[in-house]
């Protein structure tokens, strides 16, 4: 598969559940910890910054760029600890369309160095089946990242 640009990452992924239940899993701490990290901070409005602390060392920061309700939300992403991916220094980008019984959600993450795109493949790999799942109304469990230091 011929790649175009190496700084970016596209995953897809369907979801039975409504946008109106998959946005929320972006927009509450409570939720999102669930198939994310082991402790979030979140404040979702344009500007809005968040803290999601992966793993007690690798702690993902940024700020809420853009939110259109049950359609879109755009993250400024990095990692606090680094100077090749600092917070804010990529986007990640959710977008949700209804489909059928649930929601197709395509995941964009921009602007990344190259180095840098197969341990975030790696990560949105992981965390993409853990959001349908709780999605989905199941438990996926503890993040068994939460316990391991990435970087």
């Amino acid at each position: 598969m011929a790649q175009t640009n190496s700084e970016i990452i596209v995953k897809e992924i369907f979801i039975e559940a409504h946008p109106e239940t998959l946005f929320s899993f972006f927009t509450d701490a409570d939720k999102m910890v669930r198939w994310m990290g082991r402790q979030i901070l979140l404040e979702p409005k344009i500007g809005g910054k968040y803290r999601i602390d992966v793993n007690g060392s690798d702690i993902a920061m940024g700020e809420y760029v853009e939110i259109v309700p049950y359609e879109k939300i755009v993250m400024s992403w990095g990692w606090e600890k680094s100077k090749i991916v600092p917070p804010g220094s990529s986007k990640v980008e959710f977008r949700l369309t209804p489909k059928e019984n649930g929601t197709n959600l395509v995941l964009t993450h921009y602007d990344l160095p190259a180095s840098e795109i197969p341990s975030h493949q790696q990560g949105w790999s992981h965390y993409m089946p853990r959001i349908k799942e709780i999605a989905e109304g199941r438990d996926p469990g503890v993040d068994p990242w939460t316990e391991l230091a990435m970087h």
